[in-house]
């Protein structure tokens, strides 16, 4: 709970804003439709080693379909995200402001992107709308909004993923 910045009410269905020791009403938390699902909220996923108990879980629809992303936190208490479409889990990580790529879009699919002695090459650039959100998470999300994003990826298949609004943008890496 330490970590959550967004909580959703399931009695309710509203989405609240925590910040220091206020509460915001954030909105709905949107429509979750039934899906098939890995894993949900309260499970612990494996990558590798590495085990992940889920907290939150999110909606994103890119127009021709969803996919859904789960915050999570590890044993030693790191917070990650797991993103799972078409099947594939991948563990994303933030890279912190000091690391953080200075790419900016537009950017092309086979666009090649140097990142820390890698080539990464763009395979995907869309734009992504929250649709729905549940439990907990530890970005400020809202149902309803829309950000640009782009996954790029190297020879050993690590994921370079930036996610961009306005002036502000992140960026993860995972595998």
């Amino acid at each position: 709970m330490d970590a959550a910045k967004v909580v959703t009410c399931s009695s309710c269905g509203t989405t609240l804003f925590l910040k220091g020791g206020h509460i915001a009403l954030a909105g709905d938390q949107g429509v979750m439709h039934d899906a098939p699902l890995l894993f949900g909220i309260g499970d612990t996923v494996s990558l590798g080693r590495k085990a992940i108990q889920i907290f939150g879980h999110a909606r994103y629809s890119y127009g021709r379909g969803f996919w859904d992303e789960f915050c999570g936190t590890s044993q030693k208490g790191a917070i990650s995200w797991v993103s799972v479409d078409e099947g594939d889990a991948l563990e994303q990580i933030r890279i912190s402001d000091g690391r953080m790529p200075k790419f900016r879009p537009p950017f092309k699919p086979g666009e090649t992107l140097e990142y820390e002695n890698n080539t990464h090459t763009v395979t995907e650039v869309e734009q992504a709308e929250c649709i729905a959100l549940r439990g907990q998470v530890d970005e400020e999300l809202q149902v309803g909004e829309t950000y640009d994003f782009l996954n790029a990826t190297d020879e050993d298949n690590r994921l370079l993923s930036g996610e961009f609004w306005g002036a502000g943008s992140m960026w993860f890496q995972g595998r």
